[in-house]
């Protein structure tokens, strides 16, 4: 690496470490996002403990008087007036918050019933009690054709479905497609996000020295491909910086908020308590804690099946390697417009392949193996999306060993025509580029 390179890795890096913008943000975001993690928390359990509802029932047809029992969120109250204008007097000279009439029908088992409020009544109630009066009456129904209860207890069944990969040799590996799911979503979503984020700064840094023509000063010490290097290589620095401190900072946060989270609020959390939370979690000892309990064993079971160490590779490779190619083509359009107004028309044909990779996620984990998915993760302008989808599915070796090989030889093809591009852009004023301009700067 040349000297003028790395002095503009240097300027790049230090100047934008040091901008309040990048300290404010680095700290900022993981305290909102485990800030908004804690608040979900919170607002989820105070509305447990704050929204019981004190319900009221007439039951006309008595038929129900044994289907409502009070839980901790709702706490009925059998009511026996004359009609339903007196069931309305009681309630609304009581303290209770709704009114559940069920009227007495012609046929044996009914089916509606009324809800009667002082305010406006939530989906949660009325799903609570329509469950409720669902399953009775479907007992009921059964019965009166002659089916016991003890028949309806023995039909109501659960089916565990595991699922197993078996290699061309016969051996069983049991999979976990939920995990799966769940890393490739998270994996490829950041990907997107960061390439964007990032490439963006590289497109804003170059049009803010164009037009502040700090460029052509620039130039005179240092060749036009060796400045795009310079600054593509600086604020990839810089995102990584920001994205391990993002990461540290979130697991230092996590392991604080937790235990206040648990409830032990009124005690300090111990040092060392917090220190083995944010070095890790011990699995093998909490699944000794769980045992007997199959949900929570088999979640437990999944995120040890995963080789987060291959994905973790994998995620750095294609995250570094997709800034590349995005971030040199993000220069060459910031060179050779004089504004940001001006990108849209040179921006389309590079982010409709990445809404390309996030719009066909799904399809590509309903079939990870399939010809849709591997195309696309051979083409680099989809390859570091569609890849990381793939990958936690176990995709065969070779695969990933071609999409690499076809991405690195891309980057470097990419930085090769950008340079051209950029050489020629970043020194033209007041005349709006085109293709066919680019073109011709290309073959040059």
């Amino acid at each position: 690496m040349t000297n003028p390179i790395k002095l503009i890795i240097s300027r790049e890096y230090v100047t934008r470490v040091k901008k309040k913008s990048f300290i404010v943000m680095t700290f900022l975001t993981p305290l909102l996002v485990v800030g908004a993690y804690a608040l979900i928390i919170y607002l989820n359990v105070s509305a447990v403990t704050q929204s019981q509802k004190n319900i009221m029932v007439w039951d006309e047809s008595n038929v129900f008087y044994n289907t409502f029992k009070s839980t901790d969120n709702y706490k009925f109250t059998y009511i026996f007036p004359d009609d339903l204008e007196d069931a309305k007097k009681k309630f609304l000279s009581s303290n209770n918050d709704l009114l559940l009439c069920i009227p007495k029908t012609k046929v044996i088992v009914p089916e509606s019933a009324n809800i009667f409020s002082k305010e406006e009544v939530g989906i949660g109630v009325n799903t609570f009690i329509k469950s409720l009066m669902k399953k009775d009456v479907e007992r009921m129904k059964l019965e009166s054709s002659g089916v016991s209860e003890e028949v309806i207890k023995s039909i109501n069944t659960e089916i565990k479905l595991d699922t197993f990969k078996i290699s061309e040799t016969g051996d069983e590996e049991k999979s976990y497609p939920e995990i799966k799911m769940a890393l490739a979503f998270i994996f490829s979503i950041m990907i997107y996000f960061f390439v964007f984020m990032f490439g963006s700064q590289v497109q804003r840094g170059v049009i803010e020295e164009k037009t502040n023509r700090v460029i052509e000063v620039m130039v005179s010490t240092a060749k036009p491909y060796q400045l795009m290097a310079g600054k593509i290589i600086g604020i990839a620095l810089v995102g990584l910086t920001q994205f391990v401190l993002w990461i540290v900072f979130s697991v230092l946060l996590i392991a604080i908020a937790t235990p206040i989270l648990s409830g032990l609020m009124s005690t300090t959390p111990d040092v060392t308590q917090i220190s083995q939370m944010a070095s890790g979690i011990d699995l093998e000892s909490i699944t000794a804690n769980f045992e007997g309990n199959e949900d929570v064993l088999y979640i437990i079971e999944s995120i040890k099946s995963i080789n987060f160490t291959v994905i973790l590779y994998t995620f750095l490779f294609f995250f570094i390697f997709g800034y590349f190619f995005y971030a040199s083509l993000f220069a060459a359009i910031g060179a050779v417009v004089d504004n940001e107004t001006d990108t849209q028309q040179f921006m389309l044909p590079i982010t409709i392949p990445l809404i390309i990779s996030i719009a066909t996620l799904q399809i590509v984990i309903e079939n990870p193996n399939g010809s849709l998915a591997f195309w696309l993760s051979m083409i680099p302008f989809t390859s570091p999306i569609t890849m990381m989808t793939r990958i936690p599915f176990g995709i065969a070796w070779w695969e990933v060993i071609l999409s690499c090989s076809i991405l690195i030889i891309s980057v470097v093809g990419a930085i090769w025509i950008s340079a051209k591009i950029y050489r020629i852009g970043i020194l033209m004023y007041g005349k709006k580029a085109t293709y066919k301009d680019l073109w011709k700067w290309i073959k040059n």
